[in-house]
Formats: C-alpha cells, sequence, structure tokens
C-alpha cells in the first residue's frame, strides 16, 4: 500500500481573476503533487475557491447581481486557468457546496457548545480587501499590516473565539515539531509577532453583512469568512463534525493529517496560529507542515493595474505557451525571499534555458539521429571518460532533485537540472559528431554518443515532468520510449537498441525581444488607460440605514418656482431666494453661490424640501432646501418650465 500524501492549497478568493503571483501558488503545488505522485506516494491534492465575505458582497452589489451569481463566474474563471496551466488536481472544493456550509455550521456550533465561542461586541480596525481584523497595536497608522490599504473602523455585535485558551498548547507544537512552519523566517515572525505577544480572542461572525454562511442558532449572524476558509481542508476530505477522528470515514482517516499546506506568506497568521487552534478545539491531528512561499513582485513593485503592471498567467501563456510561464515561475521564484518578474527576464529565461539549452538539445540530437542512422538506436560501446561525466552528471541531476524537491526548494531543483542540459550541450561539442560521421570507422563511436546524448535527455525529460509536463511527454514521445518513471533512472540504459525515435519538433520558438517589449508595452498602456478610465467611475456610497415607505413619505418634497434671488452679504456661499409653491411663498437659504450666479436662477422650477423645520443662516430665516446633488461640484435639481407649482414628488 503505498504512503499517503495530502497537498492542499490556499483556496483563491473567488473577487476577481488570479493575477500571475496567485497562480505560482497552484503551479508550485501542482509540481510537488506531480514529483509525489512520481516516488510513488499515493497524493491527494485539494484546491478550490473562497467564495463568502463582505467584499464579494460588495462587488456583486455594483453588478447588480446575487453574490452566488458573481462567485459561479469567478470560481469558473479561477478552475479554468488552473486548467489551462495543467494543474493536476484531485478535488476542487468551493465553500458554497452545500456540504461545507453545512458542515461548518456543526463546527461553529460544536464550538459553542464547547464553550470555545461566547458572543460580545467587536470594536476595532478591520480589513475589507483581506477580511481581516486587527488591534490598535497592530495598525497603528490605520493601515492593513499585510495589505497596506486603509483600514476601518468597526463596531458591531460578534461572536469571539477563546484563542488564549490554546496558546501555550501551539507555542509548545511548534516548539516540538521545528519543520511545522517553513521556512524558518516565518516561524519566527508568527512565533514572536503574534504568539509571544499573546493572542487576542478571535472575531468569528459577522453582523454587518448577509454573504456568508448563517450561524443556524443565531441568523442574524454569518461566519467569519476565515473560520468558513480554513475548515475547506477538512470538509473537502468528507469531515463530518458530529464524529470522532475514529468514527470519520475511511477516506479521511487515510489522508488526514495534510502533509502540506501551500500558502502565500500573507495568509501565514491565519494558517500557522488560527487554523491550528480550531483543530485542537475538534480534538483532530493537526497538519505536518504549513509552507509560506514568498511573492512575485513585478521588478520591485507590487503588481497594480494603474501602474499597467499586472501579469497574468493566460496572457504570459499566449506568448510563451503554458509551459514557457510553468516553468519561469517556478524557476524564478526564490525559496523564502520575494520573486521579481519582468518581461525583459522572462523572455531572457525562454529563450535561454528553453530554446537554447533544452529545445535545441532535443532536436540537434534527434537531427544527428535521423541523419547519421535513420532514426535506429544503436547499441554503445564500452564508456569512455567523457561518458562518465555524462552520466555522473545524469546522477548528480537526479540527487538534486530529490534534495531540492523534498524541501521544496523548486528552483534549485530546476537548476540544477538545467545544468545537465548545459552539460549534454557542451558534451556535444566536446566529442564532434559530426567529425565523426565523416570516417566509417568512427561509426560506432558516433553510435554510442548519440546514444548517450538520448539517455541523457530521456533523464532529463523524466525529471522534468513535474514542473513542465506536456514539454516532457513530448520530448518522450520523440524518443520513443516508455520509460518514464524515476526506478528508470537508476542505471543509464533506458534507450533501447534497435528501437526507433520519431521525427523532433520545435520544441520552443525564439522570441524576438525587442519586438515581444513592444508588445508588453501596448498591453501595459491599455491596461494602465483601463485603470484611469475605472478610476474614473464613482464609488459606490456607503449609504445611510435602510427606510421604509412611511418614513419616506415624511420627506414632503414638492416643486416650486424661484421668483427672486441675491447674495447674501458676507456670506459667500449663500444665497437668498423667493420661491413660490402655488400655494404660498417663502425664503429660502442655500449654499449654492458658488456654482450660480443669483440672475441665472430666477424663473427656474426645482424641488423644495417643503417640511424642513425653519433654521436661521447668518441672521436670515430659511424656510425649506433645495434638492441638488454633489458635493465637490453641486448641481441643482431644475424642472421643465410645464411643471405645474406645489406638486408632491413621490
Amino acid at each position: 500500500m503505498s504512503e499517503k500524501f495530502y497537498l492542499t492549497t490556499a483556496i483563491a478568493y473567488a473577487s476577481r481573476k488570479p493575477h500571475f503571483g496567485n497562480t505560482y501558488e497552484a503551479i508550485m503545488s501542482d509540481s510537488v503533487a506531480r514529483y509525489r505522485r512520481m516516488c510513488g506516494k499515493d497524493v491527494f491534492f485539494c484546491t478550490g475557491t473562497d467564495e463568502h465575505g463582505q467584499k464579494i458582497e460588495n462587488l456583486a452589489n455594483e453588478q447588480g447581481i446575487t453574490p452566488k451569481k458573481y462567485v459561479d463566474g469567478v470560481a469558473g474563471e479561477i478552475r479554468g486557468l488552473w486548467d489551462q496551466m495543467n494543474v493536476s488536481y484531485d478535488y476542487f472544493i468551493r465553500t458554497t457546496d452545500d456540504y461545507h456550509e453545512k458542515a461548518v455550521q456543526k463546527i461553529f456550533k460544536r464550538f459553542y457548545d464547547k464553550g470555545d465561542i461566547y458572543k460580545s461586541k467587536y470594536e476595532g480596525w478591520y480589513c475589507t480587501p483581506c477580511e481581516s481584523f486587527f488591534t490598535n497595536t497592530q495598525a497603528a497608522d490605520g493601515k492593513c499590516p499585510d495589505c497596506g490599504r486603509e483600514l476601518s473602523q468597526a463596531e458591531e455585535e460578534a461572536y469571539f473565539f477563546k484563542m488564549s485558551k490554546y496558546a501555550d498548547r501551539l507555542m509548545k507544537h511548534i516548539d516540538d515539531h521545528p519543520d511545522f512552519i517553513q521556512p524558518e523566517l516565518r516561524k519566527k515572525e508568527m512565533v514572536n509577532n503574534f504568539l509571544k505577544a499573546g493572542l487576542q480572542d478571535l472575531c468569528v461572525s459577522r453582523t454587518s453583512f448577509k454573504w456568508g454562511i448563517p450561524v443556524d442558532f443565531d441568523d442574524k449572524h454569518v461566519v467569519y469568512v476565515w473560520l468558513d476558509a480554513l475548515t475547506n481542508y477538512i470538509t473537502a476530505l468528507g469531515y463530518d463534525p458530529d464524529k470522532s477522528f475514529d468514527e470519520q470515514s475511511e477516506h479521511f482517516k487515510k489522508y488526514w493529517p495534510a502533509d502540506v499546506h501551500v500558502i502565500g506568506k500573507d495568509i501565514l497568521r491565519f494558517h500557522t496560529i488560527y487554523w491550528p487552534i480550531f483543530l485542537m478545539a475538534l480534538d483532530l491531528p493537526l497538519p505536518k507542515k504549513v509552507f509560506g512561499h514568498p511573492w512575485f513582485n513585478f521588478g520591485m513593485d507590487k503588481m497594480s493595474k494603474s501602474r499597467g503592471n499586472v501579469i497574468y498567467a493566460d496572457k504570459l501563456a499566449e506568448h510563451f505557451g503554458v509551459d514557457g510561464v510553468r516553468y519561469y515561475a517556478l524557476s524564478e521564484m526564490p525559496f523564502s525571499a520575494d520573486g521579481s518578474i519582468t518581461y525583459e527576464s522572462v523572455i531572457k529565461r525562454y529563450n535561454m534555458d528553453l530554446v537554447n539549452n533544452l529545445g535545441n538539445l532535443v532536436k540537434r540530437t534527434l537531427d544527428m539521429e535521423k541523419k547519421y542512422f535513420g532514426k535506429v538506436v544503436q547499441a554503445p560501446l564500452a564508456a569512455e571518460e567523457l561518458d562518465n561525466e555524462l552520466k555522473a552528471a545524469c546522477k548528480k541531476a537526479y540527487e538534486v532533485l530529490r534534495e531540492s524537491m523534498d524541501d521544496y526548494h523548486i528552483a534549485d531543483a530546476l537548476e540544477g537540472l538545467f545544468e545537465l542540459f548545459s552539460r549534454a550541450n557542451k558534451y556535444i561539442d566536446e566529442t564532434t559528431p559530426w567529425a565523426l560521421a565523416k570516417d566509417e570507422a568512427n561509426k560506432a563511436r558516433l553510435g554510442t554518443v548519440l546514444y548517450n546524448l538520448m539517455e541523457t535527455i530521456r533523464q532529463g525529460a523524466v525529471m522534468l515532468l513535474p514542473f513542465i509536463p506536456a514539454t516532457a511527454t513530448e520530448i518522450l514521445d520523440e524518443l520513443g520510449t516508455d520509460k518514464r518513471d524515476f526506478a528508470s533512472l537508476a542505471s543509464f540504459d533506458g534507450m533501447v537498441a534497435g528501437s526507433e525515435v520519431n521525427d523532433s519538433k520545435v520544441l520552443f520558438a525564439r522570441v524576438d525581444e525587442e519586438k515581444k517589449l513592444a508588445e508588453f508595452e501596448a498591453e501595459r498602456q491599455a491596461m494602465i488607460a483601463a485603470a484611469q478610465a475605472e478610476e474614473t467611475k464613482p464609488e459606490k456610497p456607503e449609504g445611510c440605514a435602510l427606510i421604509g415607505i412611511e418614513d419616506f413619505m415624511n420627506v414632503e418634497l414638492r416643486t416650486a418656482k424661484i421668483l427672486a434671488c441675491e447674495k447674501v452679504p458676507k456670506a459667500k456661499k449663500l444665497l437668498k431666494l423667493q420661491v413660490d409653491l402655488g400655494y404660498e411663498q417663502r425664503q429660502v437659504v442655500s449654499g449654492i453661490a458658488k456654482w450660480y450666479e443669483p440672475d441665472a436662477l430666477v424663473g427656474k422650477k426645482i424641488i423644495l424640501v417643503a417640511n424642513l423645520k425653519p433654521a436661521t443662516l447668518c441672521g436670515i430665516e430659511s424656510n425649506g432646501m433645495i434638492l441638488a446633488s454633489g458635493e465637490e461640484t453641486v448641481r441643482v435639481v431644475f424642472l421643465a418650465d410645464d411643471t405645474p407649482l406645489g406638486e408632491r414628488v413621490r
């Protein structure tokens, strides 16, 4: 029976299409899942979408659609992108799935019945984009410590989880399991900034919006989006909150605990503090490892539409292919420091590594095999010194691959592998097959050289399968070999003498850097223009509390005509107007002098708030208010000339 390996990504928030940095996580996790499968593990790879929260409710309202319809569209887009990037997930969970929502409700009730949750009132800072709460100490400047955006003050009734109850137990677990949080730098941040500083009880419900999983015993509340989202790792396995661990399904008991949660460094706090404590409260084992990968920045900057530097993986694939995107993402991201993506670096890596180093190696080797031996693989002679060096390079690349991938150093694994391809290209220059072909006496040596090259390419392609699977498969198909597992790398004899290889193809076409950069610049300018157009749209106002029709009808709006108008002495903003309601005349003072000349208003028909209590402005009594819009620029609502006076506006 194969050893299990349960791998998860952080489920993508279904608010917007993921940019390149978000997609990296899915690609990186996929490379780990594929590698573990090739190591003989029984892998269960779970990903999905996080679909509740205030931000999504706001976005749906802006579009005039229901939140469910909104997330259906975005979740479909995310899943389609994962599929396009060849992400080999075993399960895709959505937090709007019925079974997940029911399990979350039961988990919340279980916490409440256990005394881990209590009702109180939340007052403090809140970041809507991150769906995160912060103390005054954590947000001293009024900005989110995670994303840098402005925070808002929140005050509402809420349920709280007693985090401090489990803090010491979590600290002991981290001490006893030094590899629980990786990289080491991230562990120190969590321990020093949160655990040692003292855990605050966590707000785990909201009442200020409705798009969330309802608390079934108190329907004013919805479950806090992070409690909802984190539990996906167990609900995806069929977790039943009504049962103990031993009573769970065989599927659940087989795969839980997770072997690794792959997440971005920005959500490490939720996964290494809140999530383990939730699991402790459920009497479930903790995940074996939480790996917080760094971010991809555009050069030295964060990606921003207003700067025109947001990169999307599917758009990049239009220029470099899916495996070009996968290779760049996996080879460019360091283990713990943030990665940097620029169009120049993408083109350079693509041309140097994929076109020159790998693509040319495969094509010219197979072309020589076809030219000199009619595509028939020759039996190799006894190895010479150069041959042994090439064999040693294969062995070293595999050792580096295993060591690096076991420790999640993905870029190091690829670096070692492409050093092998460089060594193979050097081997061609050292053995000069074209020179050997000139003398019939060297034909056996020529066959050996080409055999060694094809076997090296085969071994390299097998090792490439976790990273650029489509290209690696194409190479193995061209070689005509069915030996595609790690076991076949134990000896240097995978290519079968007498078998035939297939015709070569251009794996990666060279990119014209100048031309491609011009295309990217055009795309960048278009993105900036679109972002500027978006910024000119007015933001949706927060608005006031909803009122009933009876309250609205208490406001008496009447049509009126301006009979006279003059400026108020010593008051730059005020105009004094005489208005006719048909049944009576009134005096009104209005702060519209900045935008209207008195003579231009005489004779205009307007709407007046007719039942407003009288007020005195600059010593002048005002009996009503003129209906107008705007703040920085005020626009009076004018009516058609044939509008009767004194009509009720409804």
